[in-house]
């Protein structure tokens, strides 16, 4: 899986592609916009458009810990076959169910001010406080897919991570018409679809453990705050990436309901939940590369590094390229 040098770009290529279904996430937040717009009209897509700054905060945090966890376990399988694998995983695990317990008493105790403080009325305020309460109650399986599909991925099993998000994102597709539609349970349908699809991903990622071909386990360990820092330091860079969407949402949603209300901001949450999609290509350049890059670092192997940090770029100019 991990070549020598020489057969670098064969090896980015293939995985690359695998990895370029990190597009599949985004799919959460687009099909609730679509199905909402369809079953729940303007107010509806306002509703979800001024949660969005939440539900990024949430998935950024999973990425942070899971990509920040994930480098650290391919360097060291990389530097002496992964001998601490089993403590970087644990105190991932740890730092994970740390952040979910913050996210769901945010959820049970200021689901209301977090609804106020994002801007929503009279008119939008039920449905946003119930999108933005049940994601924060979700929020440990939306933490704890994101760390598991970076550390499955890692491990050697890229087609596996891709099945898992590619059925969740599926799962959300079809329980967000099922809910919406038939069974009419409006916006708690629309965010409890989204809140299991990343339980079903988590499912079929339970069988790279069942397969016995995991290289990472709990183990009996205590918090180590080394390990801790250096897994929030590394995965920072991708809570900024998506703290950022949500920021910028937060900032037009106020100018938006200022200047043209809920209605504008619906129609600006069909573009920005758009651009989430484009952005996703190039997170998934990211997310191919990085195994790579972390195990050649590992392994000393400078030359390595550079050479598949040129064809990220390469490959992230072309995708940008096709854009335009």
């Amino acid at each position: 899986l991990f070549p020598k040098p020489v057969t670098w770009l064969p090896s980015f290529l293939s995985l690359s592609w695998k990895y370029s279904a990190y597009i599949f996430p985004a799919c959460y937040i687009l099909a609730d916009t679509f199905f909402v717009s369809r079953g729940l009209g303007t107010q509806g897509l306002a509703a979800l458009n001024l949660a969005l700054p939440i539900v990024s905060l949430v998935m950024g945090t999973g990425m942070m810990l899971g990509m920040g966890g994930a480098i650290q376990y391919a360097v060291h399988r990389g530097r002496d076959g992964g001998e601490q694998a089993g403590a970087i995983f644990t105190n991932t695990l740890f730092l994970a169910l740390a952040a979910a317990l913050v996210y769901v008493a945010s959820g049970l105790f200021l689901s209301r001010p977090l609804t106020l403080l994002l801007g929503a009325d009279q008119q939008v305020f039920a449905m946003t406080h119930t999108y933005l309460k049940v994601i924060l109650l979700f929020s440990p399986a939306f933490i704890l897919n994101h760390t598991l599909l970076a550390f499955v991925r890692n491990d050697g099993a890229p087609q596996l991570a891709s099945l898992a998000m590619l059925v969740g994102s599926l799962s959300n597709v079809l329980l967000d018409y099922l809910f919406i539609f038939p069974l009419d349970m409006g916006i708690f349908g629309a965010v409890l679809a989204t809140g299991i699809a990343p339980v079903i991903s988590m499912a079929i990622l339970l069988l790279h453990r069942l397969r016995r071909r995991n290289g990472f386990h709990l183990v009996r360990t205590r918090l180590h705050w080394k390990t801790a820092r250096a897994t929030c330091s590394l995965g920072f860079p991708s809570l900024i990436n998506e703290l950022s969407s949500g920021i910028v949402m937060r900032v037009f949603n106020t100018l938006m309901l200022s200047l043209l209300g809920n209605v504008g901001v619906a129609a600006y949450g069909i573009v920005a939940n758009l651009a989430l999609m484009a952005l996703a290509l190039f997170t998934g350049v990211n997310q191919g590369v990085q195994p790579l890059v972390s195990l050649a670092h590992g392994r000393g192997d400078a030359a390595g590094v550079r050479t598949l940090c040129r064809m990220a770029l390469v490959r992230g100019f072309a995708a940008g390229s096709t854009r335009l």
